[in-house]
Parts: structure tokens; sequence; C-alpha cells
């Protein structure tokens, strides 16, 4: 049986900005197990740019979590919040540049039950937890990876990313990037939780 085409690495080595839009509409997928694969189309995204934003994990350096941020494009990086929740990352840009891309939030196209509308929603949705840290998601073998987007450009939001007031005027930046109008987005911009 042939697998499925996924984004080769190639794609995640381009500016962050540029694979954060081109994520949108794409399918993150999970081969959890035999008979068990989770399918999303990624709706809702945010860019994190290395460590001068203040809003990154890689601002304190390639320490603890952070270190496979500053590693080679095309990984995830999935890390525990608040001691509960998983949240996912794809590494981007060359390798020693730290920037990722947040996936925020899918919309379920097949073997997920649940909601899918925050980033940690979609790593509990999807079976995505730290074993697949670091896990590298343009090869043949991986269980983790996203298909490209089929079908025309779509239109694309932005805002201020959510949950980084902490950040300063890097949390102003417009870096979150969502599919205009989707159910699925975990908020729409200007629209208070």
């Amino acid at each position: 049986m042939s697998r499925p085409p996924r984004l080769p690495r190639r794609f995640y080595a381009c500016p962050t900005l540029e694979v954060a839009r081109g994520l949108l509409g794409a399918t993150l997928v999970h081969e959890v197990g035999p008979g068990d694969r989770r399918v999303g189309r990624i709706v809702e995204v945010e860019a994190y740019m290395g460590p001068s934003d203040r809003a990154s994990h890689a601002r304190f350096g390639a320490t603890g979590r952070a270190r496979v941020m500053f590693g080679p494009p095309g990984h995830a990086y999935v890390y525990l919040i608040y001691g509960m929740y998983h949240c996912l990352n794809l590494v981007t840009e060359p390798e020693g540049f730290a920037h990722a891309v947040l996936i925020r939030a899918v919309e379920p196209l097949a073997g997920i039950a649940g909601r899918t509308q925050g980033p940690g929603l979609v790593c509990k949705a999807m079976a995505i937890y730290l074993h697949l840290n670091a896990a590298d998601l343009c090869t043949r073998s991986s269980a983790l990876y996203v298909e490209p987007r089929c079908g025309p450009r779509p239109s694309v939001g932005t805002s201020a990313r959510v949950g980084v007031d902490y950040a300063g005027e890097w949390a102003r930046k417009p870096w979150r990037f969502l599919l205009a109008g989707n159910p699925f987005v975990s908020r729409r911009p200007g629209v208070p939780r």
C-alpha cells in the first residue's frame, strides 16, 4: 500500500510566516495505530520567530524543552503546558533559527472525537503527546505528518497571537493566521474569551 504524500522538508525550511500561511488548509495526520488514523484540516496557526520573539520558548536559548526548535526544520516540537495540556509546533527555517508554527485548531476529517478548537484540544483529540516530541514529519515512516493542501488558496484572516500578553509588543504581532469563516477556529479575531 502506498503512503500518502506529505509536505517535504523544503516546505518547512522557508520563512516562518510563509510556512504558517501555507499550512492553512493542509491536513494534519496521526497514524496512532492499526485502524486508528486521525485526520484534521489545519484551520488556525501561530508563528513564533526565534530568540528575539519574547513570546517564544526560544527566548531562553537552546535549553530544556525548546532545544527541538533549534534543530532542523520539519520536526515536531511537542510540549506540556500547565502540567496537563500538550501543544504541537512544527519547526521551521534552517537549523539554528529556532522558529516554529503552533497548530491552534483543526477541522476534524476522520477518526477524531472531541473538540479541536485550541492547541491542547487538538493534541488530545489527535493523541499527540510528548512521545512525539522531535518526530521527523518528513520521513516516509513517520506516524505524524502533514499532507499538502488540495484546491484553491484559502481566504486567510490574521490577528495577534493568543495568550501571550506577557510578551509586551511581541504579543501584538499579527502572527496568528486562520481560515476566515471556518467554524473550527478557536476564537474569532477581535472577540474576547
